[in-house]
């Protein structure tokens, strides 16, 4: 009973609110619409619809899908501290960091599905019930560390939030061993998502021992970035109070991270460029275009600038102090990192093709209207379960409500 009390609180929290509030729900849902409509576009037409063809087979959705799970990833960087070392100052923004890993997942979840063309399909993917080709096949293990991953950290974050509704203490025997296995399942996830990349040994631009330890270390610089966003707006939108140690902290682990992720970029550009062989021919492509086929060549060069100018600024204290300058280096990582996973990431690996012909691939009003319903569904969902956390943490809701003063049960 008390769950189905705590479940129909909850639900009913989010639907109280400021007309600010309210707006923003209105123009997602609008947003969902619009997006809803393209993908609609897509489910009676097919994948035509897209720009997608048999040269550039992985494109934007799945460009998003490694994006966001590198997102979901970095909720580890705020699980260390506080579950690990029990730093406090972590420890009270540490739930947002979950809301957006499950918020992630599930985004990435619906990634996959609007990729694979008829959704019907989906079931193939899921244990014992469809044909996961397990174990042979990477995507079955993508999909099953994903759902795990999700599974823990909804489970952690209910429980804290159940146990604070209800003015209990949450029992560590519990949350502990959870945290403890999210370290490695966040290490997991993306890890598996850059085998599902380096698996294809036809495709030479991927087939690097580094592409996994990069994906992780763009990873904690792009998922921090979101967070360091999120806490300032809910800093001075809600009542829920950031300390600024907490962000720093957050801005000087993103410091590592980068250099990290610099240095294995530069390792790998210098074994391809000092060798000088044919898989050459792909990194040309990115960086400077073949003949006269140089569309791409843009985009690789502003990711490359926007994290060098985001490392500087981060890895300055003074600059990384300074909230002007920490948030236009914030903005700077995330556009660097979603550009390389969106764009330089996926398409040079096709281009030049199998047959040596080069295929220019730009994503098509369905697939930007797609992409659009699915980040519009998963900012909802994060601002519902954002709107639960600060209400149930500041009880800032009507007790009598939620029928709690009746049952006797502690307010």
């Amino acid at each position: 009973m008390n769950l189905i009390r705590f479940i129909t609180g909850s639900i009913r929290i989010i639907f109280h609110g400021r007309k600010t509030y309210f707006a923003w729900l209105i123009l997602l849902v609008l947003l969902i619409l619009w997006g809803g409509a393209g993908y609609a576009e897509q489910l009676t037409y097919g994948l035509i619809k897209t720009n997608m063809r048999d040269s550039v087979s992985w494109a934007f959705y799945i460009g998003n899908f490694t994006f966001l799970v590198g997102v979901a990833a970095a909720a580890v960087m705020l699980v260390i501290p506080a579950y690990i070392y029990d730093w406090k100052p972590i420890k009270e923004i540490v739930i947002f960091g979950e809301l957006l890993a499950v918020c992630a997942v599930i985004m990435c979840i619906s990634f996959i599905v609007v990729d694979i063309g008829n959704p019907l399909r989906f079931w193939h993917m899921l244990p014992l019930i469809g044909t996961m080709n397990f174990p042979s096949s990477m995507l079955s293990w993508d999909f099953f560390v994903l759902i795990i991953y999700l599974l823990i950290n909804l489970f952690v974050v209910t429980y804290l939030l159940y146990c604070i509704f209800y003015k209990k203490e949450y029992k560590k025997s519990i949350v502990l061993p959870l945290v403890l296995i999210s370290i490695p399942m966040a290490v997991a996830i993306h890890t598996t998502t850059a085998f599902l990349y380096n698996a294809l040994p036809g495709r030479i631009f991927w087939n690097s021992a580094l592409l996994a330890p990069r994906f992780l270390a763009s990873a904690f610089c792009s998922g921090p970035a979101i967070l360091l966003i999120l806490f300032q707006i809910l800093r001075r939108t809600t009542k829920f109070e950031i300390k600024d140690e907490a962000i720093w902290t957050i801005a000087e682990l993103m410091v590592y991270a980068m250099f990290i992720y610099l240095f294995f970029t530069i390792a790998e550009l210098f074994k391809e460029f000092y060798s000088g062989t044919e898989h050459i021919l792909y990194w040309k492509y990115l960086l400077f275009g073949i003949g006269d086929h140089k569309e791409i060549v843009p985009y690789s060069w502003s990711s490359i600038i926007m994290g060098c100018i985001a490392f500087i600024l981060f890895l300055i204290p003074k600059t990384r102090k300074n909230f002007l300058t920490l948030n236009i280096g914030a903005v700077l990582i995330y556009g660097s990192v979603y550009v390389e996973k969106g764009i330089a990431l996926i398409i040079p690996a096709f281009t030049p093709d199998v047959l040596g012909q080069i295929y220019v691939y730009t994503p098509s009003w369905t697939e930007i209207r797609t992409a659009v319903m699915v980040f519009s569904l998963g900012f909802l969902l994060f601002t519902f379960l954002s709107k639960i956390a600060i209400a149930i943490i500041f009880e800032d809701y009507n007790i009598d409500s939620l029928s709690l003063k009746k049952q006797g049960l502690p307010k």
